[in-house]
């Protein structure tokens, strides 16, 4: 591979050594790397062995053998505890500063502020600044000359209940920030105000697109459904079809805002489809929205941001902690890989909703099981 880089060998499979095929008796492609990296850890003279996959079961089998196994670490996020929250709170913040946020202009000069924050200023980070006597919502702008007030907006019947939400809300409805992330565990909201942004400010684009990756729970893949193509992937966006009823809900069904919903439905200008029907599309004043976005890889994150067009706002919304995806985890998904590698950025904003929101049974369950 060049000077102090090693070498690449190609091992061929003459079958599997008859030590592993005494254990796991199948002949497959993932047993004939085992095999392989057997053989070569029995006659290595002093050189270390190490098979490296992404495939957990995999290393849990060669580990058994007494195999060295790792999985990749280029990919990796490296401490995600210390993952970027996108906010940052300031207790016993000045009074008299304070109040000037709400005072016209409703924002404060940067150097006013940026002496009490002990975390980076980075563009697009929202802080809220409290004392004993008052709070405030605040976002630094992207050029990181002021801080300015956010208020709670009402969007699409849909209003925040925190201050997380409130924040994301702001980061769904700014034209000026073509990427958003949005993380959280179960019933935080961030599908739901993912939509309504969007239906919000659908004004700015062509098109809404909502979509997410299929990857089925249980190891039931979706051969395992009957019917045609559209019946196998109905389940597995009903979630979004679920949270766009939710928003319809906030209205009558003769009032105005509920019908526009099912024209925009009907005349195609907001799609709910698998994430893998976005090959070959043309990402042009689109708001995007990628929904369970902790199931793609590094990789994935990559093609889909690379292929937006101008005027296209894109937005990931998941839970790290909660991945189907049998190759990925809390550190190696996309969506990490994502907050870690763009933090800062001012193309760029990041909320992580803290307190779920669904029900008090849902957050009790989410909390303790």
């Amino acid at each position: 591979m060049g000077k102090g880089f090693g070498k690449v060998s190609i091992a061929i499979s003459k079958g599997l050594n008859p030590e592993i095929k005494d254990i796991f008796k199948e002949d497959n492609s993932d047993h004939r790397i085992l095999s392989i990296a057997f053989d070569l850890n029995q006659r290595k003279n002093g050189a270390a062995v190490i098979l490296v996959t992404k495939d957990v079961n995999l290393r849990m089998k060669a580990k058994a053998l007494g195999i060295p196994a790792e999985d990749y670490t280029t990919d990796r996020v490296t401490n995600i505890e210390d993952l970027y929250s996108g906010k940052e709170i300031v207790e016993d913040f000045n009074d008299e500063t304070l109040i000037k946020f709400f005072q016209p202009p409703f924002d404060v000069a940067a150097k006013e502020v940026t002496k009490k924050l002990k975390g980076e200023i980075l563009p697009n980070k929202y802080f809220i600044f409290r004392n004993k006597m008052r709070s405030v919502l605040a976002s630094i702008d992207q050029e990181k000359e002021k801080f300015r007030k956010i208020d709670k907006n009402v969007i699409y019947g849909i209003k925040p209940r925190n201050a997380e939400q409130t924040f994301a809300v702001d980061a769904l409805t700014n034209t000026e920030i073509p990427l958003v992330s949005l993380t959280g565990k179960a019933g935080t909201g961030k599908t739901l105000l993912a939509l309504a942004s969007a239906l919000q400010v659908r004004k700015n684009y062509r098109q809404i697109f909502v979509a997410r990756p299929i990857i089925p729970l249980s190891n039931k893949d979706i051969g395992f459904l009957p019917g045609d193509v559209q019946s196998k992937i109905e389940p597995y966006m009903q979630p979004l079809w679920d949270n766009l009823r939710v928003i319809e809900d906030q209205f009558g069904e003769n009032d105005k805002q509920h019908q526009q919903i099912n024209n925009l439905v009907k005349d195609e200008k907001l799609v709910i489809e698998p994430l893998s029907y976005i090959r070959g599309r043309s990402l042009q004043r689109i708001y995007f929205i990628v929904d369970e976005a902790q199931n793609l890889t590094p990789h994935e994150i990559k093609t889909i941001i690379t292929r937006v067009g101008q005027g296209t706002k894109i937005v990931f919304t998941g839970d790290i902690y909660q991945i189907d995806h049998p190759y990925l985890d809390s550190q190696s998904n996309g969506l990490s890989y994502l907050i870690e590698h763009f933090k800062g950025e001012k193309l760029y904003a990041h909320v992580n909703l803290e307190k779920g929101e669904r029900s008090e049974l849902a957050e009790l369950a989410s909390n303790l099981l």
